[in-house]
């Protein structure tokens, strides 16, 4: 089984980066596709983007296309989410969530919610204008 801590939220302002980490322990992050969600306040959770575990296969959602980039280094167990031109309607809880692939479909990944097995805590993000 997988934990996942993500980290690197904060407050910034609008037009502001950052950069978030999501670190797996408890066994490698090999063979897990992993993906990043996030939840604002009185929301529901929703897909941010997704990347296989061989990094070859990733998707984004429309909102967060040409301003996030999801990336990883397995040998570090570690997922990236890097957010450039921020704005305020992108403040919420960020999660990353990792699930095992099968050797079938090895860069298969998952834009649900309900289709992730583990689940990190969760990290602020906050842009004020």
């Amino acid at each position: 089984q997988v934990q996942l801590v993500e980290s690197g939220g904060g407050l910034v302002q609008a037009g502001g980066s950052l950069r978030l980490s999501c670190a797996a322990s408890g066994r490698t992050f090999e063979g897990y596709a992993t993906g990043w969600f996030r939840q604002a306040p009185e929301k529901e959770r929703e897909f941010v983007a997704a990347i296989s575990w061989s990094g070859t296969n990733i998707d984004y959602a429309d909102s967060m296309k040409g301003r996030f980039t999801v990336s990883r280094d397995n040998a570090k167990n570690t997922v990236y989410l890097q957010m450039n031109s921020l704005k305020p309607e992108d403040t919420a809880v960020y999660y990353c969530a990792a699930n095992l692939v099968t050797a079938q479909r090895p860069d298969f990944i998952w834009k649900s919610t309900d289709e992730y097995d583990y689940w990190g805590q969760g990290t602020q993000v906050t842009v004020s204008s």
